[in-house]
């Protein structure tokens, strides 16, 4: 007797798939929307910038022209920005958190289907 997994209609495995490509997408984008994620860059403008102030040199130089700027002003906020690595503690406590959590939730959810097909598949167990 081999186990036959209950049927699944057709409407209801689009709904399944609609669902996990929502949550997929909201999982990659939600984050980056608030703030979350991604490089954070400050810029740290030079006042009145020169090329040279700006540390580019004659072939860097015509690397920007070739890119279109041929400012210096327009390139400042571009060369000067550095990457933000300020920490937020409360924000690694709640990523943590939701993370463990639903790892726990899994190996429940996981847990109790395996009983329910092994029950389903051999009977309760006799001590």
């Amino acid at each position: 007797m081999a186990y036959e997994p209950p049927k699944q209609s057709f409407a209801g495995q689009i709904f399944d798939v609609i669902t996990l490509l929502v949550l997929t997408i909201g999982a990659l984008y939600i984050p980056l929307y608030l703030g979350l994620a991604g490089a954070a860059k400050v810029p740290d403008p030079i006042p009145d910038p020169t090329w040279e102030a700006l540390g580019q040199n004659a072939t860097e130089q015509q690397q920007w022209v070739a890119l279109g700027i041929t400012d210096p002003a327009a390139a400042n906020d571009i060369i000067t920005a550095r990457f933000d690595y300020s920490f937020s503690w409360t924000s690694l406590i709640v990523m943590a958190v939701l993370v463990i959590g639903y790892f726990v939730m899994v190996v429940r959810l996981s847990d109790r289907e395996y009983r329910e097909v092994i029950e389903e598949r051999f009977g309760t167990k006799r001590r």
